[in-house]
């Protein structure tokens, strides 16, 4: 079965659009006006990408993604006419998994979402639970457990980086390898996105920021995940 996007935008013109090139793109589409509608709806499903307006009539959007990304652990891919860096790094931090500014080309929305959905599919042969240094990462539920058993929800995004730090322990992980892997856009604001990513996984994990022991930077040539890691 396809994939399922949901649209969220209070402007029909934009609505319309979205669903004419997703629909021709192969995908299922549902459009939602309101966050009031759009919310309701996820009673029942989770689709598998929601294209998420900020400027919504009845409820803040950036409120809406955080949401999203930690309670129904969707991908969300933020389409904003707000253009300001700031803008943008505040919805990579509250959990979107890309954004798009408008106007933008219906191509490039459809290209974002293949590349989000090859990204975040896990490897066959990898469970769902991870367990390293005290550590256990629930990605069925996106949380991580400590020793004590107290859990700290992660975002969707952050659970893409991690897994891929997960899946190849103590190995070299480049900017190159997270693109391919993670999809997304590429150059400056991918690599912003992949910095704020990383920064929250490691104050979740309570990493001395100066002196991180799980999660090292390799200064030019990418990260690398220093923990032993086995999967349930």
């Amino acid at each position: 079965m396809s994939a399922h996007i949901a649209i969220l935008d209070d402007e029909p013109a934009i609505r319309t659009m979205l669903s004419e090139a997703l629909s021709e793109a192969g995908f299922r589409t549902t459009s939602f006006a309101r966050a009031t509608e759009f919310e309701a709806a996820l009673q029942r499903a989770t689709p598998d990408v929601c294209l998420v307006d900020l400027g919504l009539p009845d409820r803040d959007g950036l409120t809406l993604v955080h949401r999203l990304a930690l309670e129904q652990g969707a991908t969300v891919i933020i389409i904003s006419g707000r253009a300001q860096v700031q803008d943008r790094v505040t919805g990579l931090e509250l959990g979107a998994d890309d954004y798009i500014i408008k106007p933008f080309d219906p191509a490039e929305v459809v290209a974002r979402i293949r590349a989000r959905l090859r990204g975040g599919k896990p490897a066959a042969h990898k469970g769902d639970t991870a367990s390293f240094n005290g550590w256990t990462a629930h990605f069925d539920r996106y949380a991580l457990e400590d020793a004590e058993g107290q859990e700290t929800p992660f975002s969707h995004a952050e659970g893409e980086v991690l897994r891929l730090f997960l899946e190849s322990p103590k190995r070299l992980i480049t900017r190159a390898h997270m693109q391919e892997a993670l999809g997304g856009g590429a150059g400056e604001s991918f690599d912003r996105a992949m910095d704020v990513r990383i920064s929250r996984l490691r104050t979740k994990l309570r990493e001395d920021p100066k002196n991180p022991r799980l999660i090292k930077t390799i200064y030019g040539a990418g990260y690398i995940f220093l923990g032993d890691v086995s999967w349930s």
